[in-house]
């Protein structure tokens, strides 16, 4: 590990997209970060790049491997100062008695439940340091109803019941808790989406990535960037009363309904 003494950061799915530019934020600020992701090119394009930081592959579904993750993690950064919970998929998309049991499943898996599994680990840590940020992704798909995207709308949503009841729960320990709602992002998963959307309903992707910036007041997506930017705000003297908000990054969302 690298001999930074900025903060400790463990963040899940962070080899590439969103996560890693989480993560590479951090390590530009000079934090020790250990990091998780499915094993694969991106995992090991991390560890390259990073040999100095803790990257593990990990399924963020499967309770045991979490718990053999953070047993890892915890030992290499010496305790825990931050979680941020980024794991996601986009699950199925179409009419909800359409959709496959398993997809279904594992959509709720990985954008919810894999939340628990961290926070299992994360929480005797910090409630014995009497401190601790955790910020979990949710999207603003868990504040509008999301047609043909129902269980990874319902994942989302469950997020935000997690987050503000955690807060509660832990805010006598020093720990803050908050979700991040961001809008469309820029990137392949993005792009994955449109071309899956445009597919159900028939549509061009040309069509559904125009009535995606018409339900967006300021007609634009997220840059991965901006929800690194909300975290460090979030880490900073500035956010230190910050507790149980869901904090949308999404240029003003208006509805996530076609137009």
């Amino acid at each position: 590990m690298s001999a930074a003494k900025g903060p400790r950061v463990v963040v899940t799915a962070a080899a590439a997209g969103l996560g890693r530019v989480i993560v590479e934020s951090f390590l530009a600020t000079g934090a020790r970060v250990a990091l998780c992701d499915l094993p694969g090119p991106a995992l090991s394009e991390m560890q390259r790049v990073h040999p100095g930081t803790l990257a593990l592959p990990c399924d963020v579904a499967d309770e045991e491997a979490v718990a053999g993750f953070f047993r890892q993690a915890l030992t290499e950064l010496g305790g825990l100062d931050i979680l941020v919970n980024n794991a996601g998929i986009a699950g199925p998309t179409g009419v909800l008695e359409a959709g496959e049991p398993e997809a279904i499943r594992r959509c709720i898996e990985v954008d919810l439940l894999s939340q628990f599994w961290c926070l299992r680990h994360a929480l005797p840590v910090m409630k014995l340091q009497k401190s601790g940020l955790i910020v979990n992704l949710s999207s603003t798909a868990g504040l509008f109803g999301y047609p043909l995207r129902t269980p990874y709308a319902a994942a989302k949503w469950g997020v935000i019941g997690l987050t503000k009841s955690l807060a509660m729960e832990v805010g006598e320990y020093g720990i803050r808790v908050n979700a991040i709602c961001p809008g469309s992002l820029t990137g392949d998963r993005m792009d994955r989406v449109i071309a899956a959307e445009a597919k159900a309903r028939g549509q061009s992707e040309a069509e559904v990535r125009a009535a995606v910036t018409r339900g967006v007041s300021l007609r634009t997506f997220i840059r991965p960037e901006e929800i690194a930017a909300m975290i460090h705000y979030l880490a900073s003297p500035a956010g230190r009363n910050i507790t149980g908000q869901s904090l949308s990054v999404d240029g003003g969302t208006e509805t996530l309904a076609p137009a």
